[in-house]
């Protein structure tokens, strides 16, 4: 557990941003199940697209998805909702994991995002573990 004079806990509870990330977590996963939808519907009938491309689509909109309930969760939490790193690295992590994914599977000319995915998954990863130290 964190001590109580953690440098990432502040003491006052910033409610601006636990509305930030509520609101943030809800976007994402409203994202999550639009992306999801697209994937299941109309990806499929696009030119090119592999089972492999629909893989990695639903692999990107479920994280998406599980990460946004996960800030939604971290929102309402009375101490770590102001933690000063685990909500915005779960944040830019799923956004870019999820996001590089999405765009290397819409134009075949992002390939310079591949290396940049597994960044984004490290991200999530360092928020989460944040939380338990």
């Amino acid at each position: 557990m964190s001590s109580p004079g953690s440098p990432l806990l502040p003491r006052d509870v910033s409610s601006s941003t636990s509305i930030f990330f509520w609101r943030s977590g809800a976007l994402l996963v409203v994202t999550g199940l639009i992306a999801g939808a697209f994937g299941a519907h109309a990806l499929k009938r696009r030119p090119g697209i592999t089972a492999d491309n629909l893989y990695a689509w639903g692999t990107a909109s479920n994280y998406a998805i599980s990460n946004g309930l996960g800030l939604l969760l971290l929102s309402l939490h009375p101490r770590f909702s102001s933690h000063r790193f685990a909500g915005y690295s779960i944040l830019g992590g799923c956004t870019i994991f999820s996001g590089s994914i999405m765009a290397l599977i819409l134009s075949k000319n992002l390939k310079f995002l591949g290396p940049i995915t597994p960044l984004g998954g490290m991200l999530m990863i360092a928020g989460y573990l944040s939380l338990a130290f």
